[in-house]
C-alpha cells in the first residue's frame, strides 16, 4: 500500500467498525463496575485510578491490538511504549475518561478512543453509556451522536451560559464588567469538548496539562461537526508526538472559535 493511501477505504471501513463495537463493549463494562465498590488509588500527584479504569484498559487493547497488531498503543493506563513513535497508525485510549466523576457515582464520563495516522485522528469514538452519548466521526465523512449526523452551532456571538471550562480562562473573553455565569462544570474533558459537536455547548476550553489521551477522540468529532479546536494561537494540536501533554485549548463552531482566537491573540495569557 502506498503511503499517499493509507490507511485505504477498506482498512478505514473495517477499523470503523471495530472501533465501534469494541468502545461500546468498554462503554458496557464500565458500566456494569459504576457505583460498585471498587478497589481505587492514586497515581502521580493526584490523579485517581480504579479496578474499573484498569480492567477497561484490558479490554480495549485485547480487542483493539489483537486485531491490528502493527498499529501503535497510547493509552492513559498503558506503560507507553515508545514503539508507538515508529508507527504510521496508534491507538490513543482514555478507558474512563472523568474518572472523579466515575468514581464518585456522577454520570459524565466517558470511554474516548482515537485512530491517530501519522499525527492527526482519523477515526474517533467517544461514549457515555450513563447519559446515552454516542460520538463518532471519520476523517472526511462528519460525526454522529447516536447515528445522527450533528454540527457545532454557527456564529460568533459569545453567550457565557453556553461555555464550559475552567472560569479564569473565560472569563477573559468578557469585554464587560461584572460576573459571568457559564455552563455547569462537566467533569469529562472529552465529553466537554464533544457537546461542542451537536451544539449543547458553543464553546469548550481545556486548561493546560490534557493529554493526548483526553483530546484525540473529540478533536475529530468536533472537526467533522464543522467546528474548531487548537490551542489560542490557532495552531492545531499534533498527536502521538514524544511530548503528550498540551497547554491551553478550545474548541468552537468554525466561526466562534476564530473570533476566540483572535481575542487571545491580541490579549494573550500571561
Amino acid at each position: 500500500m502506498a503511503d499517499a493511501d493509507f490507511p485505504d477505504a477498506t482498512i478505514l471501513t473495517r477499523d470503523a467498525a471495530l472501533l465501534q463495537d469494541t468502545v461500546r463493549e468498554a462503554g458496557s463494562l464500565a458500566r456494569s463496575m459504576f457505583r460498585t465498590e471498587l478497589k481505587k488509588w492514586i497515581k502521580g500527584a493526584s490523579s485517581p485510578v480504579s479496578e474499573a479504569d484498569i480492567a477497561v484498559n484490558d479490554l480495549l487493547e485485547a480487542r483493539l491490538r489483537g486485531a491490528t497488531p502493527d498499529y501503535g498503543w497510547l493509552s492513559e493506563e498503558s506503560a507507553d511504549d515508545q514503539a508507538r513513535l515508529s508507527r504510521r497508525l496508534t491507538w490513543v485510549v482514555d478507558p474512563i475518561d472523568g474518572t472523579r466523576n466515575y468514581l464518585n457515582g456522577h454520570d459524565e464520563w466517558c470511554v474516548s478512543v482515537a485512530l491517530v495516522e501519522v499525527s492527526a485522528p482519523v477515526l474517533a469514538a467517544v461514549y457515555a453509556p450513563t447519559t446515552n452519548e454516542f460520538f463518532f466521526a471519520v476523517r472526511g465523512q462528519g460525526t454522529t451522536l447516536n447515528g445522527h449526523q450533528v454540527r457545532a452551532t454557527p456564529g460568533s456571538l459569545l453567550d457565557f451560559a453556553r461555555m464550559a471550562g475552567p472560569k479564569p480562562m473565560v472569563e477573559r473573553l468578557n469585554m464587560k464588567d461584572g460576573d459571568i455565569k457559564l455552563h455547569p462544570r462537566i467533569g469529562s474533558l472529552a465529553l466537554r469538548l464533544c457537546r461542542v459537536a451537536n451544539g449543547s455547548l458553543d464553546a469548550a476550553f481545556a486548561g493546560g496539562n490534557s493529554h493526548d489521551w483526553d483530546l484525540a477522540a473529540a478533536d475529530l468529532i468536533v472537526q467533522e461537526a464543522d467546528g474548531r479546536m487548537s490551542d489560542l494561537s490557532g495552531d492545531p494540536i499534533l498527536y502521538n508526538r514524544r511530548e503528550v501533554t498540551h497547554g491551553v485549548l478550545v474548541a468552537a463552531g468554525r466561526d466562534r472559535h476564530a473570533s476566540i482566537v483572535a481575542h487571545f491573540r491580541n490579549r494573550p495569557l500571561p
